[in-house]
């Protein structure tokens, strides 16, 4: 069985156009000519819902988690409704809102009645430190509700400095919360791993492997995933950014347990959804 807890999806009609914009973010940070170090597509399908289950079958994935943002308050509403229609037995999306949002906790409760899992936060989108009040609040009360909280850790290929949340400061958050709910995505903090060795590794805060293959060596991979625990890592592609069977070859290649491997790859994802 393979989950993939890190995949992303828009409405189709707004689909071509934020992959656009997106793109050109990234163009924009690492010049008009970049391409991927492997040079795999920047975008390997199209990014919504049929295209992500379409592109599940070749990659071996059984079920993939959708992590939508919302860039502003005013989207959460209606990224929330979509979020919620799109369940599908193959395809369970978080829902989202936004730090500056001043019914942070009615939306929190709202998500939890309605059965959502968790929520996704993507703090260089939103622009407020990860240990600020305000986003310590929603990680306070997410807690309280049982939901997940999956956020964007480090810096981000397609947008500027300053990073939001760095590991150092994800640690302070855990003055805060116990942090067993929480999934810093991209292995701690994507480009930062030194300081996530130094400040997160043997936290309880889990990991995934987001969009990290072709930017951490392999040696430091699973000198994290070891020191961290294999309970604690999930496997995660950040599709359509990269695609899943490349991050599953990526992460078969670490030299694994069997035991190790089957808690990245579904048990640990199964544990946390609580049948989700």
């Amino acid at each position: 069985m393979l989950i993939d807890f890190h995949t992303h999806i828009f409405p189709e009609k707004i689909a071509e156009r934020s992959v656009a914009a997106l793109i050109g973010g990234i163009r924009q940070q690492q010049g008009e000519d970049y391409q991927n170090p492997d040079g795999s597509p920047l975008c390997f399908r199209p990014a919504t819902l049929e295209g992500l289950l379409n592109s599940m079958p070749a990659a071996g994935v059984d079920r993939s988690i959708c992590l939508p943002i919302a860039t502003k308050p005013s989207q959460t509403q209606s990224i929330n409704r979509f979020a919620e229609e799109i369940r599908d037995a193959r395809a369970l999306s978080f829902g989202t809102l936004h730090p500056a949002d001043p019914e942070a906790d009615a939306v929190l409760e709202d998500l939890a009645a309605r059965g959502f899992a968790g929520i996704k936060l993507h703090l260089q989108f939103q622009q407020y430190m990860i240990d600020s009040p305000e986003v310590i609040r929603i990680l306070q009360k997410a807690e309280q509700l049982g939901l997940l909280a999956v956020f964007h850790a480090g810096a981000d290929i397609g947008l500027p400095p300053p990073v939001f949340a760095e590991p150092k400061n994800i640690r302070h958050v855990l003055d805060y919360v116990d942090g067993s709910n929480l999934i810093a995505a991209h292995l701690g903090g994507w480009e930062q791993w030194d300081a996530v060795e130094q400040y997160l590794v043997g936290t309880n805060i889990c990991f995934d492997t987001a969009f990290i293959r072709q930017f951490i060596s392999p040696e430091q991979c699973l000198r994290i995933i070891r020191n961290h625990g294999a309970d604690k890592i999930l496997f995660g592609s950040d599709s359509p950014w990269e695609n899943p069977a490349d991050t599953l070859e990526f992460v078969q290649s670490l030299g694994l347990t069997a035991e190790e491997y089957d808690k990245i790859t579904y048990q640990n994802a199964l544990r946390l959804l609580k049948g989700a």
